[in-house]
């Protein structure tokens, strides 16, 4: 039998209604993540690749079809289930950090795990150490540059030791050199740890870095269905 994916997306759907119009925005997409692997979703503006990054973290309901983690179905499960599957399977780094303001970078990095009800304050200085930030736990995110910032957020998606990591135009908002430093460190840790990454990007150069890439256009995979690593 096959090996059970991480991530498997099986029609998925996701239309908005906005001032009477219908917006198609995901057209029936089905596709596999294997674990440990390294896939990049690609394409043009408005086509649907973050909204699909958005639903496959469990951040946003899909219209028709679900996704499965692990082989569990996340929005078959109720509200509070799908809560707990993102917050001990799934480690989200986003475009705009989404540090929270008024938190230190070591108390940014351990929100998740006091979410989980288990926090830890050893691992997340661990963390900070590990992605260079070892003498600026206790530094605000505006006391941060820009990779600081995505550093700490690398962190965080870390500290409860999730099996996938899903990353939204990680270095969309840093310079080349250090956004290059950054997916150096990403695909670093990922490969140490084989962790199962999805990268969301525009970037045609940082796509090739993966094991994978697919394209969405107007809504659709290119090529249709995906099934995954021959």
């Amino acid at each position: 039998m096959p090996d059970t994916p991480a991530l498997e997306v099986k029609d998925v759907h996701r239309r908005y209604h906005l001032a009477g119009h219908e917006l198609h925005v995901l057209k029936g997409i089905s596709l596999r993540v294997e674990p440990g692997e390294k896939v990049f979703l690609c394409g043009a503006s408005g086509s649907g690749k973050t909204t699909l990054l958005y639903i496959l973290g469990g951040l946003e309901r899909p219209t028709e079809g679900d996704v499965y983690m692990s082989g569990q179905p996340m929005y078959a499960a109720s509200k509070n289930k799908r809560a707990q599957m993102r917050n001990t399977g799934l480690g989200f780094v986003f475009q705009n950090y989404h540090l929270l303001p008024e938190l230190t970078a070591l108390e940014n990095v351990m929100l998740p795990s006091l979410i989980k009800g288990k926090p830890t304050e050893s691992r997340a200085k661990e963390l900070l150490g590990r992605v260079g930030l070892g003498q600026r736990l206790d530094h605000l995110p505006t006391e941060l540059s820009g990779g600081e910032q995505q550093r700490v957020a690398l962190a965080r998606s870390l500290i409860n030791d999730p099996p996938i990591l899903l990353a939204d135009e990680p270095t969309g908002n840093l310079d080349a050199a250090t956004g290059k430093q950054i997916m150096d460190l990403l695909f670093e840790i990922v490969s140490e740890s084989k962790k199962t990454l999805v990268v969301v990007t525009h970037d045609a150069t940082l796509a090739e870095r993966g094991d994978r890439k697919l394209v969405i256009k107007q809504g659709q995979l290119e090529g249709g269905i995906d099934l995954g690593k021959s």
